[in-house]
């Protein structure tokens, strides 16, 4: 009776004869591929074989990666937006406000034009607000009896006439405009030197002319200049331009309507001429004069 083990229960070398077995034939194929490269085809081979396989282990992990890139792009570009959003409110701020220091500044050169060209002393005054009275259209601005403007007094700016001051405080006044109805300033034409009056309207967007003979030569675009006859306003200043004339509907007389030169709410800067009824400067303006020169010679 055979006692041997099965074939499937022998083990066959010793385990510590395989590893020597294994060892040599390890540094036996390192030699050789070292001397020969003969196992380089080899290990393409494998590689080829197996970077399938190694880039489906990797996808997890580049999945992560790319994930947070792109969660720390999003973060940054907001953060990029919002800075950029800064300094184009910034940037917008600023330019505005050069904008508006170049508006203030040619008024300005253009107010001083005008002071120079009429040859009389004025006081350079901001509008600060329109008067409450609906049924009247006054503006008051922030210079005073102090700064010496007093009743009656005309304003201006670069553009023409304004109005005339009706009332006066410490440090500020109020000017009554053109297009107020008690208003009125003796012009003339200056195409052809034909004199009038202009008068407030009821509307405030333009003035009249009144007591106009139909026959009168008078055309729509004739600019209107102060004529100087009441000797308050300097002769020459810009009133308004006319935008209509209707002869024949209110019988002997024409209907004029005039479009005032300019106006406070389009200019931030005004002038205040400081001369009396007599259209000579004002004792204040005389003693200001008189005492800059004195200062003047003093130092």
């Amino acid at each position: 009776m055979d006692r041997s083990p099965p074939p499937f229960f022998k083990q066959g070398p010793s385990a510590n004869a395989r590893l020597v077995f294994f060892a040599m034939l390890a540094v036996a194929l390192l030699f050789v591929d070292a001397r020969t490269g003969i196992l380089d085809a080899l290990r393409q081979g494998i590689g080829t074989i197996l970077y399938p396989i190694q880039r489906t282990l990797l996808l997890p992990r580049d999945s992560f990666s790319l994930a947070g890139d792109y969660l720390s792009g999003v973060g940054r570009l907001r953060e990029e937006n919002a800075e950029l959003r800064r300094l184009e409110t910034v940037n917008a701020r600023t330019l505005l406000q050069a904008e508006q220091l170049a508006h203030e500044n040619r008024q300005l050169r253009e107010l001083l034009a005008t002071r120079d060209r009429i040859a009389v002393r004025s006081v350079v005054a901001d509008p600060l607000y329109e008067a409450r009275d609906p049924y009247s259209r006054r503006v008051v601005i922030d210079k005073g009896l102090q700064q010496g403007v007093t009743l009656g007094l005309p304003v201006i700016d670069a553009r023409g006439v304004i109005g005339q001051v009706t009332r006066v405080f410490p440090l500020s006044a109020e000017v009554t405009q053109l297009t107020d109805p008690t208003m009125s300033v003796p012009v003339q034409v200056q195409r052809t030197g034909h004199r009038a009056i202009a008068f407030g309207a009821a509307s405030a967007d333009h003035i009249e002319l009144r007591f106009i003979t139909v026959n009168a030569d008078l055309r729509e675009g004739d600019l209107l200049v102060t004529s100087g006859l009441d000797s308050l306003y300097p002769p020459g200043m810009p009133v308004g331009r006319v935008i209509q004339v209707e002869r024949g509907r209110t019988g002997n007389f024409a209907s004029v309507r005039v479009e005032p030169a300019t106006g406070p709410d389009r200019s931030r800067m005004v002038l205040v001429l400081l001369v009396d009824n007599t259209g000579m400067p004002t004792a204040h303006a005389s003693e200001t004069a008189e005492t800059v020169r004195r200062r003047g010679r003093r130092d």
